[in-house]
């Protein structure tokens, strides 16, 4: 139960120590706070235009409205673009794959070998010559 009171002490001693240090809190509460007057003078410039500009914008390029065939030719090499990234891709690891069926292959072919060289020592009569 001691270690309840623990944490409690220390989060309030935390939460003391927060609001001295962070000046943020301060100005949330004191209304002649620097940050509430700069926020008063309005939003930066350059991330709104004027209404006229933004109906035109909105007008000029509708959702309906028909491409130019510079955008269509940009969009179209786009595509073809991420068609040549992804059929490059598929083929590199294609090529991984079959490197590595071809390793297994390898690598198993050689271990037959070796055991059917042992089962013919290791059963060699001397009678006969050697098999190869």
């Amino acid at each position: 139960m001691w270690w309840t009171r623990g944490n409690f002490v220390a989060l309030v001693a935390a939460l003391v120590a927060l609001s001295f240090f962070c000046p943020e809190a301060d100005c949330a509460a004191a209304p002649g706070c620097r940050a509430v007057v700069e926020e008063s003078q309005g939003p930066p410039r350059g991330i709104f235009m004027k209404g006229g500009d933004a109906s035109d914008f909105f007008r000029r390029r509708s959702r309906r409205a028909v491409k130019s065939p510079d955008e269509l030719n940009a969009e179209q090499r786009q595509v073809l673009a991420a068609d040549e990234r992804r059929r490059e891709f598929h083929e590199e690891k294609r090529n991984e794959f079959e490197n590595y069926v071809e390793e297994v292959d390898d690598e198993q072919n050689e271990r037959s070998r070796e055991s059917t060289e042992q089962w013919r020592e290791f059963h060699y009569d001397g009678m006969h010559p050697p098999y190869e």
